[in-house]
């Protein structure tokens, strides 16, 4: 199957796809490399000064006067209130709302997008932008930069982060690191599912699926994020 010729190529399609006939590479394995660590270096430079911060992910459908988007825009305040920076995928929906909320207390507004052919740009609400080629160079900054994961109601992408996390916990690449669902109402099938077939068939254990805490109080949701902020090492930040 060839590529619509409509849209242009992004760069992960041209690195996942390089092998295939669908799609003419335009750089070589080295390029590759060298573009993915400038990446890399570029978004460790531009982060290097964040402090404690946390990452809120949901739709990018989500519409403005939702009370999904509301409620992000919310708890991003207080979050920015009690001196996180937040951090969202630097899209529209509910990032908007997460980075507008971090806006309106002061606090440090922070996007990270994707290329994508159908993404619109990046929302207005952020106080700094970095824009990524790579998902997984961009994966690598939310959890490196952010103490932990808050994760509204979404699709294939909030999914993809919260799953992403969730086998780091797992696997103890991650170990301070709380991964909150927030919404029950859109949540408690998928942790009920996970418990009661996924765990039961002994494919993950109830450990795991603990790591997932469901709540609809933001008040918890502070709690958990200071808490872990309190008992985590520190990393060493550089020099000015």
């Amino acid at each position: 199957m060839r590529p619509d010729p409509r849209r242009p190529t992004t760069k992960d399609e041209e690195l996942l796809e390089a092998e295939t006939l669908a799609i003419v590479s335009e750089l070589d394995d080295e390029a590759r490399v060298a573009r993915i660590q400038g990446e890399l270096e570029a978004g460790f430079d531009a982060l290097a000064h964040v402090g404690k911060a946390v990452a809120i992910f949901g739709s990018a459908r989500t519409g403005e006067g939702h009370p999904e988007y509301e409620r992000a825009r919310a708890l991003a305040r207080r979050m920015g209130d009690d001196g996180f920076a937040v951090i969202t995928g630097g899209g529209p929906g509910t990032m908007a709302a997460a980075n507008r909320g971090a806006r309106d207390a002061g606090a440090q507004s922070i996007g990270l997008a994707i290329e994508l052919p159908n993404e619109e740009r990046p929302n207005p609400h952020c106080d700094l932008t970095l824009e990524f080629h790579y998902f997984f160079v961009r994966k690598v900054m939310f959890v490196r930069y952010s103490s932990g994961f808050v994760v509204f109601p979404g699709g294939f992408g909030t999914l993809d982060e919260l799953f992403e996390a969730a086998t780091l916990r797992q696997t103890q690449k991650i170990r301070h690191f709380p991964i909150v669902l927030f919404g029950s109402d859109y949540w408690a099938g998928l942790v009920d599912w996970l418990r009661d077939r996924v765990a039961a068939d002994g494919k993950i254990s109830q450990a795991d699926v603990d790591t997932l805490e469901i709540t609809d109080d933001e008040d918890r949701v502070l709690d958990l994020m200071r808490d872990i902020e309190h008992r985590r090492p520190r990393r060493s930040q550089p020099p000015a």
